[in-house]
């Protein structure tokens, strides 16, 4: 592999100030970074005024978030678990990363969060048939934390040690995929 940083991106799918997305996010950025040659840029939907998809809007938030995207050499896409499906705000992230889309042809990731019994299946699969269908490269290995109410203490940190691997192995996994893909 070459000399230069690997970029990644990594979406948050919750705007909610608490959230166990962005909470367990932090984990798999972390595993990310303790290798040398990578950068992670957080892309939290709070910070940007995205368009409602289909309005035709181009307005600087939806360049900045297609530049973040398109300049990253893979991504992790992390949502709850709302209603069977993910969310309505990473939906509206992909919509607004264009056609083709700025995921085309990356590595993607994808953690997904819940408070039930199930986990994230429905939404993770969901996720996984959106990502395929506009190019991106959906590894096969996507997380789903179930209760995951109970896997984090006051302070943020994951309590549960298995939780805390799996979720770190969404991390390390698209750094082997990136590592083996370019080597």
């Amino acid at each position: 592999m070459n000399s230069k940083k690997i970029k990644i991106v990594a979406v948050i799918g919750s705007i909610s100030e608490n959230s166990f997305t962005r909470k367990s996010v932090k984990l798999a950025i972390d595993e990310i970074e303790k290798n040398k040659n990578y950068t992670v840029e957080i892309v939290d939907p709070r910070d940007f005024d995205l368009p409602i998809p289909g309005s035709g809007i181009m307005n600087d938030s939806r360049k900045r978030l297609q530049n973040i995207v398109g300049d990253a050499d893979g991504a992790i896409l992390a949502t709850p678990e709302y209603n069977g499906s993910f969310s309505s705000i990473i939906k509206m992230v992909i919509e607004n990363l264009g056609y083709p889309s700025e995921l085309s042809g990356k590595p993607i990731v994808i953690l997904g969060v819940a408070d039930g019994d199930m986990g994230a299946i429905k939404s993770i699969e969901a996720l996984r048939s959106v990502c395929a269908h506009i190019g991106g490269l959906v590894l096969p290995n996507s997380i789903s934390v179930a209760r995951i109410g109970t896997k984090f203490d006051e302070n943020d940190k994951c309590i549960d040690e298995q939780t805390e691997r799996r979720i770190r192995r969404v991390g390390s996994d698209l750094v082997k995929y990136i590592n083996d893909y370019n080597s």
